[in-house]
């Protein structure tokens, strides 16, 4: 059996068993042979723009003997995915700014899917801002720490959540808070202290809109600590 990072298990934990896969950027191709062995797809699509990953992710195939339904294909992004050919697009591993980038690119494609499975490292409100702008809105959503590492997981579908509109839940969504998820609120706590340190550290002529920015993270994360405890 395979072994993979427990942040690799949160993003196929929200694939729905049975549906057909892409996975865009899949490096080794981990997400999709999991998948294949434990029966949860019967066709999976492992996309990357590079050669040398695609060969990686092919040698694992191999050794794993999923090719009956693995395959591997070269693709920036979305562009060797045509619509409706797969059930759920997962895109992990990389930049909030890139996954938007993937996903503007080929929106057609995109919406064609029946569900995307998300994982940004970076600039996840971007990420929740490109959603919900573009007709589509989170239905599950987990936070994982992996190697002392905070990431967070989103599974979107088509559709418009209104309860988004609030500044607490474009930052972090609502959902992380109704599931009382418990790495969730540890990271919260976290980054409450790290920004506390910063600001302990800045002297009196440190920069004021820099404080100012600190300041306004530190109490929106307060809220986000007290609506967690409140549920």
């Amino acid at each position: 059996m395979m072994n993979i990072s427990d942040r690799l298990k949160t993003v196929a934990s929200l694939i729905t068993a049975g549906n057909s896969v892409a996975d865009i950027g899949t490096d080794h191709g981990y997400i999709p042979i999991y998948l294949a062995l434990n029966d949860l797809t019967k066709k999976a699509v492992a996309m990357d723009i590079n050669e040398g990953p695609l060969s990686r992710a092919a040698d694992n195939i191999q050794k794993y003997n999923v090719g009956s339904c693995v395959e591997t294909r070269i693709s920036d992004g979305l562009c060797g995915l045509a619509e409706n050919e797969v059930d759920t697009i997962v895109i992990a591993g990389m930049g909030g700014l890139l996954i938007n980038r993937i996903l503007e690119d080929n929106m057609k494609v995109a919406l064609s899917a029946k569900e995307i499975i998300l994982s940004p490292h970076s600039d996840v409100p971007k990420v929740r801002e490109f959603l919900a702008d573009n007709g589509l809105m989170v239905t599950d959503e987990v936070m994982v720490k992996d190697e002392g590492k905070y990431y967070f997981v989103l599974k979107a579908v088509k559709g418009h959540d209104d309860i988004e509109e609030r500044e607490l839940y474009k930052i972090y969504g609502h959902i992380l808070f109704e599931h009382k998820d418990k790495v969730f609120y540890e990271y919260l706590i976290n980054e409450k202290k790290k920004r506390e340190n910063i600001l302990e550290k800045m002297s009196e002529s440190s920069n004021s809109e820099r404080k100012a920015a600190l300041k306004k993270e530190s109490e929106l994360i307060t809220e986000g600590l007290i609506e967690y405890e409140s549920i």
